[in-house]
């Protein structure tokens, strides 16, 4: 009797968990996303300019996505004024993009920002950063002029997208 060889299926326990800006494992991600930045785009652009547009002392609003229950990314949204939040600080761990984790990340994240009333989402990135770029502009964001901070900054490209809030 000729028996079929067994499957073994892993099953992964993906998990998107809303938090706050003192997540211990929020932080952390922040740190791997930075030293990510400088790896990918520190001798082209000095990034000292944006740390002070960083900070995490105001950030309430954040998603942390574990699998089996190791924090492999996240994300966060942070009140710009009264009818705009501001997407800030996406990052998955290098081994885990391009499975469209981040896509779900910033999908969550939109999500909870129509929940609070916001009319629009904005955010700040770069042109070096393409993979970034293709996730937003899949999610609807449009290239808008450079807004606050990044005003007289050409390196940066700011993106906004129009949440259906009146």
């Amino acid at each position: 009797m000729l028996t079929q060889p067994q499957k073994y299926i892993e099953v992964i326990s993906m998990d998107f968990r809303r938090t706050d800006g003192k997540n211990k494992d929020f932080i952390e991600n922040c740190k791997l996303l930075d030293m990510d930045l400088d790896r990918r785009v520190g001798k082209k652009i000095k990034r000292d300019k944006y740390r002070k547009y960083n900070q995490l002392d105001e950030i309430q609003e954040v998603i942390v996505v574990y699998e089996n229950n190791k924090a492999i990314g996240g994300g966060a949204i942070r009140k710009y004024d009264v009818e705009n939040i501001e997407l800030k600080r996406v990052f998955v761990h290098t081994e885990y993009q391009g499975q469209g984790i981040g896509t779900k990340l910033v999908s969550l994240l939109i999500e909870w920002a129509i929940e609070l009333g916001y009319k629009k989402i904005i955010l700040e990135t770069g042109e070096l950063l393409a993979e970034s770029c293709a996730v937003y502009k899949k999610l609807g964001f449009k290239k808008i002029p450079n807004y606050g901070p990044y005003v007289n900054m050409p390196e940066s490209l700011c993106m906004a997208k129009d949440l259906g809030n009146k």
